[in-house]
């Protein structure tokens, strides 16, 4: 997940294939951004965010989402349903895709789509990009973590952890990426 450059406010989400170069780019909200970054990074908010409740409502009544498949791309949009299985069977959940993934990395299940939408909306990786886009996210990680520059390791950890019981996950993780640069350093 990288900031976009050409939408103000948003973040691009970049799903590859298990077994291939093809990646799918996926435009996302910061709040969306957000709850997935959370997980991803295993921080641990003071209290749940929407995408933990669902998850502890879901484990409350035995509700698990077996899998999410991204099943329509329509005028630049995608759809996504959720997979659910509970002690009544099967089922299908409508689901923007952004919180099908949120949700998928939450109950640890796959993400599907088919080879018409790869081939509308998908991207090949060669080495070449994928270098670039390695560059692109250090770049944006390290202008992002300027200003914890002059910071010292004990002042970083301190302000994550009020960040965390703030609830200020995007300056979290902007100090959570500047301990990660300086980690790489030493």
């Amino acid at each position: 997940m990288s900031y976009s450059q050409s939408q103000s406010g948003a973040y691009a989400l970049i799903l590859g294939e298990t077994h291939g170069k093809r990646r799918l780019p996926i435009i996302i909200g910061g709040f969306e951004a957000q709850a997935i970054a959370v997980e991803l990074e295993k921080m641990k908010p003071s209290r749940p965010l929407t995408h933990d409740l669902f998850k502890n409502f879901a484990d409350h009544y035995s509700i698990i989402i077996k899998e999410v498949i991204i099943d329509k791309f329509l005028e630049g949009v995608f759809f996504a349903k959720l997979v659910c299985i509970s002690p009544e069977g099967e089922s299908e959940i409508d689901a923007r895709t952004s919180d099908a993934v949120a949700l998928a990395i939450r109950f640890k299940c796959p993400i599907y789509t088919n080879e018409e939408i790869m081939a509308e909306a998908g991207i090949i990786m060669d080495e070449k990009t994928s270098e670039l886009s390695e560059d692109i996210a250090e770049n944006f990680e390290s202008s992002s973590s300027n200003e914890f520059a002059d910071y010292t390791k004990d002042e970083l950890d301190e302000s994550l952890q009020k960040a965390i019981e703030n609830e200020e996950y995007e300056k979290a993780s902007k100090i959570r990426d500047e301990l990660k640069n300086r980690e790489k350093e030493a």
